[in-house]
């Protein structure tokens, strides 16, 4: 592509794609192999072996860099490896500081490997940035943020913790897994790294366990690039090339989830026997003006709670749901409904979880692309008594 401005649903087509130069084919070919021949020891087409470079995975790793307005993109075999890709950055006796709302698997992988390797972590509130400041000293070297959050949607003000992280040169890493870069865009922002599990949205279609991480800093990337291929956790060329696919079709697909859950949120909000709902949409929501300001929409993400804060009749709804799947992950076209406190945030003692607000009566709703009527009429029918 040439270097001129083109806009976000022209870039998740083209962005940062070239040409193939051997049969002019439209998509990317999935280079399914291993090693590449060289004509001499050293002597080769820019490809040597796969773990350090495949065609398909670049093709894919150019797109991340496209959509998330960055210059460098890195794929891996999953979200929870590009954090690990990120974590490596860091040294024993480091600190970071994390949002205390995040997806329990990064809460474990943060507490239960890497604080073993003298890394520590702060857990906090993040939707006043100024909270942020108390914890900060000379060891603060990170600081990680999901927003929206999972699952409570919480919303953090990503340009302020910016100014915050500069000011005291620490690395701000954002997961905007939940947003997609359709939504919001951190490294405009003033994050330094952006992080998505591109399983869930960018992908979209349930078939993938793929992650990203996208940077403007050459320094930065070099170091992620070299941890990438060092520790050798990539992806393969046919996750590469079926998450390709999925981003070309990731604006159409993000302006129904989030029609569809506008309507949704609305329903719930309205229904009697529902307590509260958590989306960013609602005005009453903490930091919807926030949310407003760096969203382009409010996403496609739901969390609610019961009237009574009912554990076994949050099990019961879930359990009753026919066209929303039970299911572990979120993002794809299919709507997909869950218990955080049983599933994706097990790993999170029960008082901290509870404390973040992911109470036992929590369900979590990722809505898909079919019609809002059917899913409206699904979540009646399993809310009924």
């Amino acid at each position: 592509m040439s270097k001129h401005k083109i806009n976000f649903n022209t870039k998740t087509i083209h962005g940062g794609q070239i040409p193939e130069k051997g049969y002019g084919a439209v998509m990317p070919p999935i280079y399914q192999t291993s090693t590449y021949s060289q004509s001499s020891p050293g002597n080769h087409k820019g490809y040597e072996y796969s773990r350090t470079h495949n065609p398909t995975r670049q093709a894919l790793e150019s797109s991340f860099a496209s959509i998330e307005n960055g210059e460098y993109g890195l794929a891996f075999g999953s979200g929870l490896a590009a954090i690990d890709a990120v974590l490596k950055l860091l040294s024993p006796g480091d600190e970071v500081i994390s949002t205390n709302d995040l997806y329990g698997g990064s809460y474990r992988l943060f507490t239960q490997v890497f604080e073993n390797f003298g890394i520590k972590f702060h857990f906090t509130g993040m939707s006043d940035p100024n909270r942020i400041k108390n914890l900060i000293n000379v060891k603060t070297k990170m600081i990680w943020v999901e927003t929206p959050t999972n699952p409570m949607m919480n919303i953090i003000d990503i340009k302020s913790l910016s100014e915050i992280a500069k000011s005291k040169n620490i690395l701000l890493a954002v997961d905007n897994t939940f947003a997609t870069p359709f939504l919001q865009q951190p490294l405009d922002l003033g994050a330094d790294i952006v992080m998505h599990s591109a399983t869930k949205y960018l992908a979209g279609h349930s078939d993938v366990v793929l992650g990203a991480l996208v940077v403007k800093n050459k320094d930065l990337a070099d170091k992620l690039y070299f941890i990438q291929n060092a520790s050798g956790a990539i992806c393969g060329p046919m996750d590469s090339f079926l998450t390709l696919r999925g981003i070309k079709t990731l604006h159409v697909r993000m302006e129904r989830h989030c029609e569809n859950a506008k309507k949704i949120a609305i329903f719930l909000n309205n229904h009697t026997e529902i307590e509260k709902v958590f989306w960013p949409g609602f005005s009453s929501h903490p930091n919807h003006n926030i949310a407003k300001e760096q969203m382009s929409d409010f996403g496609a993400m739901i969390s609610f709670t019961t009237v009574g804060n009912d554990f076994e009749k949050a099990i019961n709804i879930i359990e009753k749901l026919k066209i929303f799947t039970l299911a572990e992950s979120l993002g794809g076209v299919e709507s997909l409904a869950g218990h955080p406190a049983s599933m994706t945030h097990a790993s999170i003692p029960k008082k901290e979880r509870e404390a973040s607000g992911v109470v036992d009566s929590l369900i979590r709703l990722s809505v898909g692309i079919e019609d809002v009527n059917d899913l409206i009429l699904d979540l009646e029918q399993a809310i009924s008594l």
